[in-house]
């Protein structure tokens, strides 16, 4: 990585957290906590003003900006493409929110890196995208979002239908469907729902918190076990 992306790159962690040590910004970064400390000297004598000292941490003051960015060629690419498979495979509402993210970046690029954004030939088709995918991915995401339990009327693999109250944790995507991550409270344990399987969902008016074992990271962990194993 060249000294001025690092550079960049640390401003952007520090923008995003409270508080940031010498320790984690390098483990991120790939280099040496010397290396943070004489970058983060330099960029505070530039008139960066990040608050803290070497040994307990650092943290961005408040109001700071970073002035207008510029794109390359595969950053550009990245940002289309990523789009694209948005368009295609996710709901309305995330549909309309990535063109208009892109109309926004669009907007501040110069004239070249316009017309690259235009003739990115990268696409994400949308044949046989499943309908019932379509019409439950938004309200699933909103609950996710809002720790907010799920009744599912979901089918099997052999067509079998069943109820479901589940605590819905995420949403993965696998190239051709998208599977909701869940705590399902008739099973007790983590199941993986298909969403183009849900035959119904409704929101209820009952919420949950994120603790153990019903968290994010520990269905990854017991993902990973399972594989492992």
């Amino acid at each position: 990585m060249r000294r001025a992306d690092r550079l960049f790159q640390i401003v952007q962690l520090l923008r995003h957290r409270r508080l940031t040590t010498a320790a984690q910004l390098a483990e991120r970064l790939e280099v040496s906590e010397r290396t943070i400390y004489r970058d983060v000297a330099d960029l505070i004598r530039s008139g960066v003003p990040i608050e803290g000292e070497a040994g307990v941490g650092y943290r961005m003051g408040k109001d700071f900006e970073l002035p207008p960015l510029m794109f390359n060629v595969e950053e550009i690419q990245a940002l289309v493409l990523g789009a694209r498979m948005v368009d295609t495979w996710a709901d309305d509402e995330l549909r309309v929110a990535v063109r208009a993210a892109l109309d926004k970046i669009e907007a501040v690029l110069p004239e070249a890196e316009r017309e690259r954004m235009k003739t990115t030939a990268l696409y994400s088709l949308s044949f046989n995208v499943p309908e019932r995918m379509r019409t439950y991915m938004q309200l699933v995401r909103h609950a996710i979002d809002d720790r907010t339990v799920l009744q599912l009327t979901y089918e099997d693999r052999e067509g079998e239908a069943s109820e479901r109250r589940v605590r819905p944790l995420a949403l993965y995507f696998w190239g051709k469907t998208w599977t909701l991550a869940a705590w399902c409270e008739l099973r007790n344990g983590y199941r993986n729902f298909r969403l183009d399987r849900i035959e119904q969902a409704t929101v209820l008016d009952e919420t949950f918190e994120h603790e153990s074992p019903v968290t994010i990271e520990d269905y990854v962990r017991a993902m990973t076990a399972d594989h492992e194993g």
